[in-house]
């Protein structure tokens, strides 16, 4: 066959309702449509393959194409014919012709197997569905397959297109009393010039697997440089073959009806698309007519299997997008209200003329970059009354517009400021759906087709509206969940401190991981609390439970112990008083907590533990690490049990590691190796603390995620050196003012901050003249700290605390605190065990 030159018969108006009267008729035939991907397995099934091979889409995916077609040498085993095996879903013939040429004689041999064949099939269980009895030695298993096979390449996983159809179906008669012609060779016609060459080239993508606009063009492009599928019935009758788009009517049946009534009356067998008693032959009997119907559900069955994969508000958005490009439509735009973008609350309220719509996805089929500039993702806009969106989200009902006009393109082009986009609406057929949850409008998709493609009627008009009905409630559970997750995130992170990194003497790192099966929100919580004296508390406490209730009382503790060390409670005093608190808030909860307080002067720790694990000290001089042996204590809410405190010697360099139990335990694990695995992992150096804390996370990080939240902090305790502290004391005598003055100016003066001098001294003066005025019998004592601010601490046996108070022009008394107050960074006062501490800090000058 001459397939460059090749004009094949026209098909008839008979070929339109798929009869089979003659050759001229057998134009129009059902195919099957078969995709393999590059391992050579089955990615794509029709309902026709289904129809012709008898094996249901479920059971050919995935399976090998070498087992389910009869595509002879057009497979990975090229040399090999397929074997013959009952086991299969259907036999094969030892001897199925690979009629028609090679596909590498199109290809400049490119691929070395035939273009197109023929194979006798037997499918067990299969009845026939054509009205013409099957040839010689050919039973109603039997089925007689015309197949085209078309090399896929490019990027993609398809490696190839199989087109198939059943012979039977176009077995004629060249007499009336003559018989069955059957000699049928499937072959291609390159750029076959017939009255449905083009409707087969535009429409040739709807045969094809849903995918990407991309690899649909390339799809298309390579069959048709191939050539379109031919029949040859004789040297002379070359028909080409176009797909059987149709559903037949009413009208048509009652015809095919009249044609079998007419040809059992002269003796003929009934036509092919009926059967022996003139009833129409369709997918288990059931009328033609519904077969759209059934085709939009599957459709609408494979979207709802497509979309709400995640319950990623973005990723949802772009699979609602996606779902329905290019087989439904060709340009699809999403907007959603602002609240919904936001992840906040319900939308409340109908929207109006006012209201913010975002473009949150366009997808199309047209050429890359078209659609960005215009309407790019991302912006913002209301819609007047006037428009199709209006109406849509207004009624919460689709809204069809046949062929969008000049007039209707303008009005909608009018709203887009500086960009012209009519070219890209009028002349196309648009279709408006809401995107509805619980009867409030979300958002709605524009959706558009291009003016060649047939227009939206009212049956698109139904399935977008189920479409969107599922989309709108696979968006409204992503809403909420991101609803959720930010109210949880918002909730944890109020409760989770803001800790500097650095403290007096000390360096601070946290980590605070969530829970990975549970949620975001628990009870775990670490803080740091600046104490006088350049001390800093250490905590990490865990309220057992987990979610919002456990939240609400781990916020509660972590109040209670701010508010307890700001008093310079002794740790075991502190966790007695927490103890007791939580009686009165109810027995409920348990919690446990580990109370720290570090002395960068004394280089010493002062710990108490309430059926908290024990924290890990990493000594800086040898890298050693270990548990520290404390008492446990008893959980917080256990009630009359007492809590013991230990001291602990530390050198500057060295590391103190406190975590919550979500980082250590482990179903399944020993307690015992997890924590050996803390303590190794502590030691191991790292560059900076963050470092180190990720180093502890990920060697203590359960294969299969985590399912509690942990806490972690860790502390390198750089102390202060005996050089940076300077001590006095004073005797009960108004005139050791002036001294503490001159020492603390010749303190500053030594430390090379003679800068400070002159507000030191002042404050220092005010304070020391106080303490001096109130103290019953115990000397003054006046320190100096050098650290990272200048701390200067008095202290004497007075318990009543100083307090600010408002001097007017005639009182002799209240203006050094307001002096105090006006120059310090900070300042403050706290009783100690025998009397009271008052305080003040600079800012050091930098280096």
């Amino acid at each position: 066959m001459d397939r460059g030159t090749d004009r094949g018969t026209p098909p008839s108006r008979g070929a339109d309702s798929g009869t089979a009267a003659g050759p001229a008729d057998a134009g129009r035939v059902p195919l099957a449509v078969v995709v393999v991907d590059r391992d050579g397995l089955v990615s794509h099934w029709s309902s026709g393959a289904r129809r012709l091979f008898g094996v249901p889409k479920d059971e050919a995916i995935g399976q090998d194409a070498i087992d389910l077609l009869p595509v002879s040498g057009a497979l990975p085993e090229d040399d090999e014919d397929l074997p013959y095996d009952s086991d299969l879903p259907y036999a094969q013939d030892a001897a199925a012709d690979g009629l028609g040429p090679g596909l590498g004689d199109s290809l400049d041999g490119g691929f070395g197997y035939p273009a197109a064949g023929r194979a006798r099939l037997t499918v067990p269980g299969r009845r026939s569905e054509t009205g013409v009895p099957p040839p010689a030695g050919c039973g109603r298993d039997r089925v007689d397959v015309l197949w085209w096979a078309y090399p896929l390449v490019g990027p993609g996983r398809e490696r190839l297109l199989v087109l198939a159809a059943d012979a039977r179906a176009l077995y004629h008669r060249e007499q009336a009393d003559g018989p069955l012609v059957e000699r049928i060779a499937p072959g291609f016609a390159l750029h076959t010039d017939f009255p449905g060459a083009a409707d087969l080239a535009r429409r040739l993508p709807e045969i094809l697997p849903s995918m990407s606009v991309g690899e649909s063009a390339r799809i298309v492009g390579q069959v048709l440089e191939l050539g379109y599928p031919v029949l040859e019935f004789s040297q002379n009758d070359r028909v080409p073959v176009t797909p059987d788009w149709g559903v037949a009517r009413r009208a048509e049946r009652r015809a095919r009806r009249e044609r079998a009534a007419r040809a059992a009356a002269e003796g003929l067998p009934a036509p092919a698309d009926l059967d022996d008693e003139g009833e129409d032959l369709d997918d288990e009997g059931e009328d033609l007519e519904h077969a759209a119907v059934r085709e939009r559900l599957e459709f609408l069955n494979e979207v709802s299997g497509r979309i709400g994969t995640s319950l990623d508000l973005s990723r949802t958005i772009a699979e609602v997008s996606k779902a329905v490009v290019p087989r439904f439509t060709d340009v699809a735009g999403t907007y959603l209200r602002e609240q919904v973008v936001a992840g906040e609350g319900f939308p409340e309220g109908v929207p109006d003329t006012t209201t913010l719509w975002h473009r949150v996805a366009v997808e199309h089929t047209d050429e890359p970059g078209r659609w960005d500039d215009v309407v790019p993702v991302g912006e913002a806009m209301p819609f007047p009354a006037d428009t199709p969106f209006f109406r849509c989200m207004t009624t919460g009902e689709p809204v069809l517009v046949p062929r969008v006009g000049e007039r209707m393109g303008h009005a909608i082009a009018s709203q887009f400021e500086k960009r012209d986009i009519r070219p890209l609406i009028t002349g196309r057929s648009l279709l408006v759906v809401p995107l509805k949850a619980r009867d409030v409008v979300l958002g709605f998709m524009i959706l558009l087709r291009h003016p060649e493609r047939a227009e939206f009627d009212d049956m698109d008009r139904v399935t977008g509206a189920e479409l969107a009905a599922r989309a709108g409630l696979v968006l409204d559970n992503a809403r909420m969940y991101t609803y959720q997750e930010s109210v949880a995130e918002a909730l944890q992170d109020s409760m989770l401190p803001r800790i500097p990194p650095r403290r007096t003497g000390c360096d601070i790192a946290t980590r605070y991981l969530p829970g990975t099966l549970l949620g975001r929100v628990g009870g775990d919580w670490f803080d740091s609390v600046k104490l006088p004296g350049a001390r800093t508390a250490l905590v990490v406490g865990d309220v057992m439970g987990h979610g919002l209730d456990s939240a609400a009382m781990m916020g509660q503790l972590r109040t209670a112990v701010q508010t307890m060390a700001a008093l310079d409670l002794p740790p075991a005093q502190l966790l007695r008083n927490l103890d007791d608190l939580a009686q009165r808030l109810g027995d409920t909860y348990l919690a446990t907590c580990l109370y720290a307080v570090y002395d960068p002067v004394a280089g010493e720790l002062h710990l108490a533990n309430a059926g908290h694990i024990p924290p890990v000290l990493v000594r800086a001089g040898d890298g050693r690490s270990e548990l520290l042996d404390l008492p446990t204590g008893a959980p917080i809410g256990v009630g009359g049990v007492p809590f013991e405190a230990v001291r602990v010697r530390v050198e500057p360099g060295d590391r103190l590691v406190m975590c919550t139990d979500g980082l250590v335990e482990v179903r399944g694990e020993d307690i015992g190796v997890r924590l050996a695995a803390l303590c190794a992992s502590a030691a191991h150096p790292a560059a900076s603390m963050d470092d180190a804390c990720d180093t502890i996370v990920r060697a203590l990080n359960p294969r299969g995620g985590r399912k509690d939240d942990v806490a972690l902090l860790m502390a390198r305790l750089n102390g202060i050196a005996a050089g940076d502290v300077a001590e006095w004391t004073f005797p009960l005598d108004p005139r050791e003012a002036a001294r503490a003055r001159a020492v603390v100016r010749e303190q500053l003066h030594d430390w090379g901050l003679s800068g400070l001098a002159h507000p030191a001294e002042l404050m220092v003066s005010e304070l020391v003249t106080n303490a001096l005025r109130h103290s019953h019998g115990r000397p003054v004592a006046l320190r100096l700290v050098r650290g990272d601010t200048l701390l200067c601490e008095v202290d004497d046996d007075d318990h009543e605390l100083p307090t600010l108070l408002s001097a007017g022009p005639g009182d002799e008394a209240g203006r050094g605190l307001r002096v105090v107050s006006t120059l310090a960074r900070e300042w403050g006062s706290s009783r100690t065990a025998d009397g009271k501490s008052v305080r003040f800090e600079l800012t050091l000058p930098r280096r």
